[in-house]
């Protein structure tokens, strides 16, 4: 392997063991397991396409039995609400409760990292920026996963104007916050590396 690749593997490790011992932590502090705290994360930034336990589910990698577990225990601490979708009654919902909201909000893991990249002149941050995305559309792309990425950079994803936009695979009109979150329809772009 050519020294370079080693070398960036060998710290995107680095920063994903840090990333995982802050979760752990942090987790712990809240008598809950890291993947608890991912499935917190992930319902606060899923978009209304997004927020089911099968979808929740194709996120972790996990099976729906082991999903069903952690909701069970969020559940039972008041993190997650479930609700009935409005426009079919049988499809399940989920949603984090103010407690859930609460407990994300008091973590300061967000804000270390966002110090962090602080730190870095900001064409230097636009750049490792880019070239994680990148990195990442690869990978996903030739494992054959779902992205799950921000509605604003699928291929679905149509502007119409500053402020009006649509999703083309569903049809619907998008706000600017649904723009801002995850999507488990999400297709990643054909000019993305």
């Amino acid at each position: 392997m050519d020294e370079l690749p080693q070398a960036l593997l060998a710290l995107i490790g680095s920063l994903a063991r840090l990333a995982q011992g802050e979760l752990r932590e942090r987790a712990l502090s809240a008598e809950l397991q890291p993947v608890h705290l991912v499935a917190l994360g992930y319902l606060r930034d899923a978009n209304r396409y997004s927020n089911t336990p099968q979808a929740l589910a194709e996120y972790l990698g996990s099976t729906k039995g082991t999903v069903s577990q952690s909701l069970l225990l969020l559940y039972r601490k008041g993190l997650v609400e479930r609700y009935a979708d409005e426009h079919d009654g049988r499809v399940v919902r989920l949603r984090l409760s103010a407690a859930g909201r609460r407990l994300l909000r008091a973590g300061d893991f967000d804000v270390h990292w966002a110090a962090a990249v602080a730190n870095l002149p900001a064409a230097d941050a636009a750049r490792v920026e880019r070239a994680l995305a990148d990195l990442l559309r690869t990978l996903q792309r030739r494992r054959g996963g779902r992205s799950f990425g921000v509605c604003a950079s699928c291929a679905h994803f149509q502007r119409r104007g500053d402020a009006a936009f649509r999703c083309g695979l569903t049809g619907e009109p998008l706000g600017r916050a649904d723009s801002a979150k995850i999507c488990r329809e999400h297709a990643v772009t054909t000019t993305a590396a």
